[in-house]
């Protein structure tokens, strides 16, 4: 799967999410993402949580077409508070 085709699911699958999704830095390997996705679904939800959110999301990809995500979610306000 390309990043872009990732982003398209996760912001299909979670509830008003964004994704950002592309390759980690120095990493070649095609199936290695990373991932920032912002979504409300994530409010008052563990870290844990919120990237099992993201792994149902992305389904049987994991196994497939998925070697590995590094993941980084948030919630909007989170989103928002992080650059301030």
């Amino acid at each position: 799967m390309t990043p872009e085709e990732v982003s398209e699911l996760l912001e299909s699958e979670l509830p008003d999410a964004t994704a950002d999704v592309g390759r980690p830095r120095g990493v070649e390997d095609e199936d290695h993402l990373a991932a920032t996705v912002v979504s409300p679904v994530f409010e008052g939800k563990s870290l844990v949580d919120q990237h099992e959110l993201v792994y149902d999301a992305l389904g049987e990809h994991m196994t497939e077409d998925i070697h590995a995500i590094e993941l980084s979610t948030y919630t909007p306000e989170e989103y928002e508070a992080r650059d301030q």
